[in-house]
């Protein structure tokens, strides 16, 4: 099974997955990263393990449609059948989610429903909220709404600073993803659905 992952920032759970298909606890090729963003410290992380890297910008387009129907021609070329959002910063639209619909796995650093949206951990943080966590899902059209696929707590105590919290939380996402992806992995694998078609 091919993998591609999206990421547009440090890249810290992009180069977790990339070491776990490298030790083979995700039994998957890993064809491609794309950024969205240029100076993305992700591009170094992945050049560096010789990974293909994609770069390009939305407002490189004329719209979300083109700029999304690009990247699925890239996907499409490379024959990924499973897409994976590492600190994405962008909704999936339409154009992908028709054909990536249940392929494309994110993680969000909150126990979702609660705390979803660009800052899950800060959020749940200012609450005053004794307990946290991650969730992977798949992705729908809403913001971290779509089917919940794992979840793992983290409990906040009373003496954590928010940077504390935030590194805890980071742990747990380069622990948990690499695991939930290995399953999905074989989840699809028993389908013959997953397969993507070059035909078209």
């Amino acid at each position: 099974m091919k993998l591609a992952i999206f990421a547009s920032g440090n890249g810290s759970n992009f180069a977790a997955i990339a070491e776990a298909v490298k030790e083979g606890t995700i039994n998957a090729e890993l064809v491609l990263l794309f950024c969205d963003k240029r100076q993305a410290y992700v591009i170094q992380r992945s050049q560096e393990l010789g990974i293909s890297t994609i770069c390009f910008e939305p407002k490189d387009f004329v719209n979300k449609a083109a700029y999304e129907q690009e990247l699925l021609q890239i996907l499409k070329v490379n024959q990924v059948d499973l897409v994976v959002l590492a600190g994405y910063m962008r909704l999936i639209g339409p154009t992908l989610l028709k054909v990536y619909s249940n392929r494309i796995l994110n993680i969000h650093p909150a126990l979702l429903p609660d705390f979803p949206g660009l800052h899950g951990i800060r959020d749940a943080f200012e609450a005053g909220v004794i307990e946290t966590g991650v969730t992977v899902h798949f992705v729908d059209d809403g913001v971290d709404t779509g089917p919940i696929v794992a979840q793992e707590s983290v409990f906040i105590d009373e003496k954590d600073t928010l940077e504390m919290l935030e590194e805890r939380i980071h742990q747990v996402e380069h622990q948990v993803y690499p695991k939930v992806i290995q399953e999905t992995i074989e989840k699809l694998s028993k389908t013959n659905e997953w397969k993507w078609s070059v035909e078209g």
